[in-house]
Order: C-alpha cells, then structure tokens, then sequence
C-alpha cells in the first residue's frame, strides 16, 4: 500500500545537511515526513517545484520589530510576515523597544502580543 501525505512537494533541487539534489518531499501534519522518491505516494495535495530550490528555513537571531513604542515603524505582526516571506522560520526580537523588554512583567507582555499575531516561531 502506497504512504499518503497531507502534501507532496514534487522535483525539486533540495538543499539540506547532505548536500543537494533533486527530491521529493513528503508532509504530514504541518511536518516533514519523509525526503526522497515519493513517485509511489499520494497526497491530498502536490506541488511541482520543477526548476526550485527547497532550502531548510532561517533563524533570524537579530530582529527589530519596535513593538511596543513604534509601531508607526514595524509591529509584530508586519515584521514576522516580511520575515516568512523571505524564508525566515524563527526570530528572536531585540528587547530594545519603548518601554525596554527586560523585565519579567515587559517579557510576559511581548509574549501576549506575539500570540496568535507572529508568523513564524520567536524568542
């Protein structure tokens, strides 16, 4: 019996910890669950990445999204979404924002506005 994925991403050049080459990749459950020839498997959903390079994501260990204090700059929500889009995976936010994150109270409200706003995982 064929494996079935939620997602198959077809023919692309793949470029992870062992080099590079054409595979596929196989998701279930929002995660990777298998690289390789998945000619035999099913998915609900394919994609040919025919002519496209799949990299693993980025971690940014250096952003600045102003928020709180100026958000007339960039906010959480906006900050993370430029970073997505541009294959970012993960942020950790500079705690120099108006008022400064570096108190426990100050942490624990940056944490409540990330929630349900960041498009990607944070520190």
């Amino acid at each position: 019996m064929a494996t079935t994925f939620d997602l198959i991403l077809t023919g692309g050049t793949v470029v992870n910890h062992d080099g590079e080459g054409r595979r596929d990749i196989g998701v279930k459950g929002g995660r990777i669950a298998r690289i390789g020839d998945l000619g035999q498997a099913s998915a609900g959903e394919t994609i040919d990445c025919t002519g496209l390079h799949i990299l693993p994501g980025v971690v940014d260990s250096q952003v600045h999204f102003r928020e709180p204090g100026l958000e007339h700059k960039e906010d959480l929500e906006t900050g993370s979404r430029a970073a997505v889009l541009g294959g970012v995976t993960a942020v950790f936010e500079m705690p120099n924002t108006n008022p400064l994150t570096t108190s426990e109270a100050a942490l624990a409200d940056k944490v409540r506005r990330a929630t349900n706003r960041m498009h990607c995982d944070f520190a």
